[in-house]
């Protein structure tokens, strides 16, 4: 009887601890992934991205102080980032894309406007095609580049 009980706690213990194990390495590894990738658009150290937030697999970043923007996206098994110097921008916008006689968001871009020329640098944020089930991260997604607009922009204008 005590066997048993002892075995069947070793068992339960081990599904407990290995999904644990999983998460934490999971983490861990992105947590690397994001600082080689900061340190890889630094610059050499000139750029220090010390505001930081992420959701859905996107990391945004900000260097306040030397104004560098950085948007990495790790959806789909894709590893992008984007980076922006934020000296060299005047202004950044918000992009929402609807479908054709719909007001369904169906991807979202930060636009930003180039101040030597009239060029624009267009960042994609969300994509519906990279939602894995249409449209359910759509609200917090927006509601976070909103957000992040307006740091940018506060960013930009200082």
């Amino acid at each position: 009887m005590d066997t048993s009980v002892t075995i069947i706690g070793i068992v339960l213990a081990l599904i407990t601890i290995f999904p644990l194990y999983f998460s934490f390495r999971a983490n861990s590894l992105n947590k690397a992934k994001i600082k080689a990738i900061k340190a890889q658009h630094s610059q050499n150290g000139h750029f220090d991205f010390d505001e930081t937030e992420s959701q859905n697999k996107r990391i945004l970043s900000i260097d306040k102080k030397n104004k560098g923007f950085l948007l990495i996206n790790f959806n789909k098994g894709k590893e992008e980032s984007l980076f922006v110097n934020l000296n060299e921008v005047k202004s950044c916008r918000l992009v929402p894309t609807t479908e054709a006689n719909s007001d369904t968001i169906i991807k979202i871009d930060f636009e930003f406007q180039d101040k030597t020329n009239a060029n624009k640098i267009v960042i994609p944020f969300y994509n519906i095609e990279e939602d894995q089930i249409r449209q359910v991260c759509l609200y917090e997604d927006h509601q976070l580049a909103k957000k992040w607009q307006q740091i940018i922009q506060d960013c930009i204008s200082r």
